[in-house]
């Protein structure tokens, strides 16, 4: 029995690999992508919708609100890409469903509301989706301003405004100090990622 020459052995796994790559095509190079599911992607004017609804969840006080650190985007992004059709479908529902509470209520939109406004109609549907949670059974769905506000919330405090401007940050690496002086009532430390 002879030996396996490099070339040979190189030429062997081309061919094994061409050979693998040909069957399912497409499907091996795009198995782990998941197709945008739920319809067209959000709107500019959608995402200013999260906007607002992230802000006044997250208002600016002493540090930017939660528009400024463009929530609104992260909302957007992290429901088309990670949320299953179902979710995805709630969450665009509950986004009708605050616009025609401002409408019932103030007879504008969510979007032209005032920030008082836009509170008053938050403030009803955040009860809402409390007790909702409370009695919801395992596998029925998340409520969608309960969706709204972890995204929100996830996402502002995972921003750089959020890390730097709303807790305390210090760049990793740094040295570990088991005994931080807290000071009542003082920003909380920021997660390292």
């Amino acid at each position: 029995m002879t030996g396996l020459t490099r070339r040979e052995a190189i030429q062997r796994v081309t061919v094994l690999l061409g050979g693998a790559a040909l069957v399912g095509g497409e499907a091996l190079l795009t198995g782990c992508r998941r197709e945008a599911a739920g319809g067209a992607p959000f709107t500019a004017e959608d995402i200013a919708f999260l906007d607002e609804i992230a802000d006044t969840i997250l208002p600016e006080t002493s540090t930017p609100g939660a528009k400024a650190a463009k929530t609104g985007v992260f909302m957007a992004l992290m429901v088309q890409d990670t949320y299953d059709d179902q979710d995805q479908k709630l969450f665009r529902e509950g986004m009708r469903k605050i616009d025609a509470a401002a409408h019932a209520a103030h007879g504008v939109p969510f979007l032209r509301a005032t920030p008082e406004q836009r509170l008053a109609v938050l403030e009803p549907i955040d009860r809402e989706q409390k007790a909702y949670s409370d009695a919801r059974a395992e596998g029925q769905p998340a409520h969608y301003f309960r969706m709204m506000k972890e995204l929100a919330l996830l996402g502002y405090f995972t921003s750089e405004i959020g890390c730097t401007q709303a807790q305390r940050y210090e760049e990793t690496p740094g040295r570990y100090d088991p005994c931080v002086p807290y000071t009542p009532g003082g920003k909380a430390w920021a997660d390292h990622a």
